[in-house]
């Protein structure tokens, strides 16, 4: 179950998991994280806050964000601090470049499974030579974590093909939210799947994908391109990649997103009544704050598919 939160000033903020050098922050620098969808006419935004410990924040109102589709800001017609069940596709890395990782990283699941409640759900599928889906959607998540134990670490790595299969697996979800944590070095050198085609199905995916990259002591020139490479996937679909360079902090990464999933805003609004139908709409979501306060920092889509009229 999830941990409770801890009182920061002015604000609540939950998850405060660090190690001795500090705190694990998330990589990605663009205002881009929740997935969004369209109920009827209104558009909902789901935002995530983080504090500069990389911990989610809770206690804002709808006075502190700002909305703007296209060039238009929007009233918020509706807010709340949403907490719904959710279904999680875990992609991970068992190739061979994970070898001397993997004693450690096996573990870190169990980090994220603490977070979640009885009504979630989550699915295993790891990658080597190719992806595997080796544990469906299922409530009994130590069956995903013993699948994971047993999975030896060989072979090259169909990353791409992974995340790929991870997506189309939570069209099969039974929860309304639903999110993709891949966790991998970042290195990719034998898919099928392009990053074009990925980043595509990711846009017009209703899931987010949380990436967590090991780039510790890199040594292929697959491995040099993961950082760039976790930060593309968790932009393309609105999520937060973070980046841990010693291997004993991944559990604490794990623990983070597992807080996360269960605290996000959902900010509702009207989109201009001239709004193209069927089309990409660009938006932004702004964050307003008092001086003063500690920086935070907002992630939230930057755009969305206008429902047919």
């Amino acid at each position: 179950m999830r941990s409770p939160p801890a009182v920061l000033p002015l604000l609540v903020s939950l998850g405060a998991l660090t190690a001795a050098d500090g705190p694990i922050r998330p990589r990605s620098t663009d205002p881009d994280a929740a997935s969004i969808r369209v109920s009827v006419d209104m558009t909902l935004v789901p935002v995530t806050v983080l504090d500069a410990a990389g911990r989610s924040v809770i206690g804002l109102a709808a006075g502190n964000f700002r909305v703007i589709d296209g060039s238009t800001p929007r009233p918020i017609a509706s807010f709340s601090l949403e907490d719904q069940p959710v279904s999680v596709g875990l992609v991970f890395d068992c190739s061979g470049s994970m070898r001397e990782k993997f004693l450690t990283a096996r573990t870190a699941p169990a980090e994220l499974y603490k977070q979640l409640n009885e009504g979630d759900e989550s699915f295993l599928s790891t990658v080597s030579d190719s992806s595997v889906l080796r544990q469906g959607l299922t409530s009994n998540l130590e069956d995903i974590q013993n699948a994971l134990i047993f999975t030896p670490p060989i072979g090259s790595t169909a990353l791409l093909d992974g995340v790929y299969l991870g997506l189309t697996q939570l069209k099969m979800a039974h929860n309304p939210r639903k999110a993709v944590i891949v966790v991998s070095d970042g290195g990719d050198n034998n898919s099928r799947h392009t990053v074009h085609e990925l980043t595509k199905l990711a846009m017009e995916s209703d899931a987010q994908i949380f990436t967590i990259g090991l780039h510790e002591n890199p040594r292929s020139a697959e491995e040099l391109h993961g950082p760039q490479l976790m930060e593309t996937l968790a932009h393309a679909s609105g999520g937060v990649s973070y980046a841990v360079y010693d291997i004993n902090r991944l559990h604490a990464a794990m623990g983070q997103i597992g807080v996360t999933l269960h605290n996000q805003y959902v900010l509702g609004y009207y989109p201009p009544p001239d709004a193209p139908s069927g089309k990409y709409r660009k938006i932004r979501v702004q964050l307003l704050l008092p001086s003063g306060l500690p920086p935070l920092r907002i992630f939230a889509r930057s755009g969305y598919y206008a429902p047919e009229k």
